[in-house]
């Protein structure tokens, strides 16, 4: 029951679950305003979520990490839990990182800034029904760190295990210097149209380019192809 990407012209159904009304009317205006996106319900809270996808199973949720009595976790933890294909998209802020550790562990597929730009929110949303995940990744180190110390500090150094693509030998084959470049940009947070707009290149361009990455790193999303630039020492933060 794994999401699965969208066939052509197939709409991405979304749920959007926020408990304040400013905030909600904003996500939807982004929303309402990408074609492939199709909203098919909201909720103020997460118990209100979890009763519309008993009636509705979307795509993507996408959710504010701070709801009121049943927390963002918990609502991403059940979710995953009675609807495995269903993609949790949260949205957070700064201060929040080990609650965002827990999220991702509770089964979210990624996670937002809020105050991101449309164009993120709607690239976010496709990665993560591609299969994909998305990490912001001026936080990318930090998680990283979290997955490789042991929570019992006097416990033997057995790490966890790090998430899939992050491997310790260096890359088959090297990166381009335009790999590189675009490969720097995307670990700032870049999007995709962004470092387009940076290198003076199209956004197909940019893409074929992070495909070659993605096959040459042996990594599936941008966060790991970042997290895999750092441990090769291929980019810097």
């Amino acid at each position: 029951m794994n999401a699965t990407p969208a066939k052509q012209g197939q709409k991405i159904k979304v749920v959007v679950v926020e408990d304040q009304p400013p905030v909600l009317k904003n996500q939807l205006k982004i929303l309402q305003d990408a074609p492939e996106i199709e909203v098919v319900g909201t909720a103020l809270s997460g118990e209100a979520a979890l009763a519309l996808l008993e009636k509705q199973q979307p795509d993507v949720v996408l959710q504010d990490l701070g709801l009121p009595r049943m927390s963002g976790i918990e609502v991403t933890r059940e979710v995953k839990k009675r609807w495995p294909g269903v993609e949790v998209l949260i949205f957070t802020i700064f201060d929040e990182e080990e609650k965002v550790i827990e999220a991702v562990k509770a089964g979210a597929s990624g996670y937002l800034l809020k105050g991101a730009t449309g164009e993120k929110v709607i690239d976010a949303i496709r990665e993560v029904k591609a299969g994909g995940s998305v990490i912001q990744p001026n936080l990318a180190r930090r998680l990283l760190r979290h997955f490789r110390v042991p929570e019992d500090a006097n416990a033997p150094p057995q790490p966890e295990p790090l998430p899939p693509g992050i491997r310790e030998e260096p890359p088959i084959r090297p990166l381009t210097v335009r790999e590189i470049e675009i490969l720097r940009l995307i670990a700032k947070g870049l999007s995709n149209n962004e470092a387009a707009r940076v290198l003076g290149l199209s956004r197909a361009t940019v893409r074929t380019h992070l495909e070659h990455i993605y096959q040459k790193l042996e990594v599936t999303n941008r966060v790991e192809a970042v997290t895999e630039g750092l441990r090769k020492g291929l980019i810097e933060m």
